[in-house]
Formats: structure tokens, C-alpha cells, sequence
């Protein structure tokens, strides 16, 4: 009979391995529960020899089944919501102490969107073939972000994989709730900007040719500012699809440049240096950077490898760069607060001094959190006054259009009367 190789977490967090002899996998998963553990990683040992059974076992599918839907998943897309209530759910059920694959197998059973189900069945089933939780979400980066999986393998070394799934859930909806906020505040300069886009449309396709047509019945001379847009209406009426085309070509082809190392580096180094989406963007990174950092310390997680985990949450690579210097530097032996202190992008010379002390007074953990708290409720009064600055600057700028082209195309009728005569 194969052997088994096991790595599972008994009530009290504490690790443990061990081998079994069971006839498949799935009978070693259950032998590992009913000794009362929660099942990490299994695989067969060298010595193994039996080929895996795919219908053995609760909560296995069969290989066609599994297939499909795995082609199916792979299709669809997971959404913010679907993934949010999986880690929840998912916490929960690991906290009430329902055995690992037995709530995977729930969480596939009970979701009620063909997508959710095809994914968590595939979790399940890499799982099952002894991949653990964070390699198997590896395997979906479309579904679960870099951080996600980089903060549920701390969570599955450290014993701790409910907590960390707790706080993942509180900050997949705290960003959510931060998105909605801005979409909700952007969304009338949004309807605005295209309405003003629209009136200019039509005013250089439909109502300047006509002023066009009179004002070439009195061989007149316009003014300069009347031409250019008398040429702008022209372009836009004799190569408007061209334009149109060459805007969605640039448009891809910057969207390819973002993606790459190179121009995602560029573009994220131009934001930090504008006046005020820059300090936005450092303040953002450096709240979830502090919340992440002191979650992981208060779960127990070695300073080490929360900083690595933490650093991932940044979201800017030029910040992550500089944060993965200071981490050299903890490795060397120097504080935390003077190896952040390099970086004053990202945290002021105050926020450096709060975690100093907090480091000497061996409170870092909770520190780290309360400065979370602050910055992130100060970020939304900051985000709240930008979007009411820029509905008032969106307006200005529509009008400073259409304006132009009416004062424009209006001067030169003033000038008709001369000519009449």
C-alpha cells in the first residue's frame, strides 16, 4: 500500500508532518482529519506507487467533470465580490474548525455562480492532489492577486491561514469601498466630459460648415483664431475615422508599453512626481503597506517574512524597490524605523519616529495599525477634496472649449457688415 507524506496544523497552530499508508489520496486526506488535523500539504513519497483514483473519496469529481469545468473557469472571470465572499467564507469555516478540504469542498458545493464553482472546484482538486492552498492559487494569477497568495502562504507557514484569510476579506471590501467612493464622486465630471465631447462633435461636424458656407459668400478674411478652427472642422470631417483609428492603435500600443517592466516603472515613477495624485498614491501605499505589516507581526509572523509579504502590498514597483532596500537593511541587523527612514517618499520623518519608539518599546504591531488607521481616514478626507476640485476645474475646462469656438465663429459675423456694404 503507498505512503503518504503529510503536513497538517493541530488545534493549537502548532505544525506537524508525519506518513500514512492509504490506498489514494483521498483516503489519506480523510486519515489525516480524523486525527483531528487540519490538512496542509499532502503528496505521496517516493516509495508510493498506486496511480491516484479520481472518483475515490468525498468531495472528488470525476476527471471529465473536473475538466470541464476547469476549461470553464478558465474562460469566465472571478469577480471582487466572488472572491471576497470565498476568503470569507473560507476563514470562517477554518475557524469553526471544519477541516481544510471538507470546506473547499462546501465552498464549490454552495456557490451559486458556474464561474465561482468551476474555480474553487479547481482549488479544491490541486489541494486534494497535495499542492497547497497558496501554489495552487499560484496557479491563478487572473484570480487571486500577487499579495493574496503571497499573505495565504505566511498564513499556511505560520499556522494562522483563518486569520490571514480574515484580514485579506477586510481588505478586499475596505478597497473596494474606497473605489466606489471615487467612481461615485467622478461619475458626474465623468457624464460631463463626455456630453462637452459630444457637443464638440457635432459643432465641427454639423454648425461650423454652415458658418463656413457664409462666411465664404462674403470673400472675407478671418480671423486667425476663426481658421484654426475652421481647418480643426475640416480635418476632423475628411480623416475623422483615420483619426479615430490612429487614437485606438496609440491607445493599445500604450496600454502594451504599461504592461511591461519598463514603462510600468515609468509611468508609476511620472505619478509620484505629479503635485497631488503623488502624495495620494505614497500615502495609499504606505497604509496598506503599516496594516499589512502589523497583521502579520500580530499573527506571529518573523519580521523577515512579514516585510516580504508586506512589501507586495505596495502596489507601485518604484516603492516596492525602495521598501526591498530597507528590508536588506533589517537583514543586516539595523531597525526597521532607520532602514525606512531612506525612503521619505513614503514615510515621512514623523511616521519614522512613531515606528522607532514603537520598535523600542516593543509595540510595533499595534503601532503599525493605529497609523494605518489614521493615515487611511486621512486619505479619504484628501481623496474627498481632490474629486470636489476637480468638478469645478472639469467645467472650467468644457466651457474654455465651447467658448472658444462660439466667440470664434461669432467675431467674424460682426465684421459681416462692413463687407454688406
Amino acid at each position: 500500500m503507498p505512503q503518504f507524506a503529510y503536513k497538517a496544523m493541530q488545534h493549537d497552530g502548532v505544525l506537524t508532518e508525519g506518513l500514512l499508508e492509504a490506498s489514494n489520496r483521498q483516503e489519506a486526506m480523510r486519515q489525516v482529519e480524523g486525527r483531528g488535523l487540519k490538512p496542509i500539504k499532502l503528496a505521496e513519497s517516493a516509495g508510493g506507487a498506486a496511480p491516484k483514483k479520481p472518483g475515490g473519496g468525498a468531495g472528488a469529481a470525476p476527471a471529465t467533470g473536473g475538466g470541464s469545468a476547469l476549461s470553464f473557469g478558465r474562460k469566465a472571470k472571478i469577480t471582487p465580490r466572488m472572491l471576497e465572499n470565498f476568503t470569507r467564507l473560507l476563514s470562517s469555516l477554518l475557524a469553526a474548525g471544519v477541516p481544510f478540504s471538507r470546506a473547499l469542498v462546501i465552498l464549490h458545493r454552495e456557490s451559486g455562480e458556474p464561474v465561482a464553482k468551476a474555480k474553487w472546484k479547481e482549488i479544491h482538486d490541486l489541494v486534494i492532489d497535495g499542492m497547497s492552498l497558496s501554489k495552487a492559487m499560484e496557479r491563478s494569477p487572473e484570480t487571486f492577486p500577487r499579495v493574496y497568495v503571497a499573505m495565504v502562504e505566511a498564513g499556511e507557514t505560520g499556522g494562522f491561514l483563518d486569520v490571514v484569510l480574515a484580514q485579506i476579506a477586510d481588505f478586499q471590501a475596505r478597497e473596494k469601498e474606497l473605489k466606489s467612493k471615487v467612481m461615485t464622486a467622478l461619475m458626474y465630471p465623468i457624464i460631463l466630459l463626455i456630453l462637452a465631447l459630444g457637443v464638440l462633435v457635432f459643432l465641427m461636424v454639423f454648425f461650423i460648415p454652415r458658418f463656413q458656407l457664409i462666411f465664404a459668400g462674403f470673400n472675407a478674411e478671418l480671423p486667425l483664431i476663426t481658421q484654426v478652427i475652421v481647418k480643426t472642422s475640416e480635418l476632423v470631417r475628411g480623416y475623422g475615422l483615420f483619426l479615430a483609428a490612429a487614437v485606438v492603435v496609440g491607445v493599445i500600443m500604450l496600454k502594451s508599453w504599461f504592461n511591461s517592466p519598463k514603462g510600468r516603472r515609468a509611468w508609476e515613477g511620472m505619478l509620484l512626481k505629479l503635485s497631488i495624485v503623488g502624495p495620494l498614491i505614497a500615502q495609499f501605499a504606505m497604509a496598506r503597506f503599516c496594516r499589512m505589516l502589523g497583521t502579520l507581526l500580530q499573527a506571529g509572523v518573523p519580521l523577515i517574512s512579514a516585510l516580504n509579504v508586506a512589501r507586495r502590498s505596495i502596489g507601485n514597483q518604484v516603492l516596492i524597490d525602495a521598501v526591498s532596500d530597507s528590508i536588506d537593511r533589517v537583514k543586516e541587523g539595523k531597525p526597521l524605523g532607520k532602514s525606512l527612514a531612506q525612503n521619505r517618499n513614503l514615510f515621512p520623518g514623523a511616521i519614522v519616529e512613531m515606528i522607532s519608539v514603537a520598535e523600542e518599546s516593543g509595540k510595533l504591531d499595534v503601532e503599525l495599525m493605529r497609523i494605518a488607521t489614521v493615515t487611511e481616514g486621512d486619505l479619504d478626507r484628501q481623496l474627498k477634496s481632490a474629486v470636489a476640485l476637480a468638478e469645478p476645474v472639469m467645467l472650467f475646462v468644457i466651457a474654455a472649449f465651447i467658448g472658444t469656438i462660439f466667440i470664434g465663429m461669432v467675431i467674424p459675423i460682426f465684421s459681416l457688415q462692413d463687407h454688406i456694404k
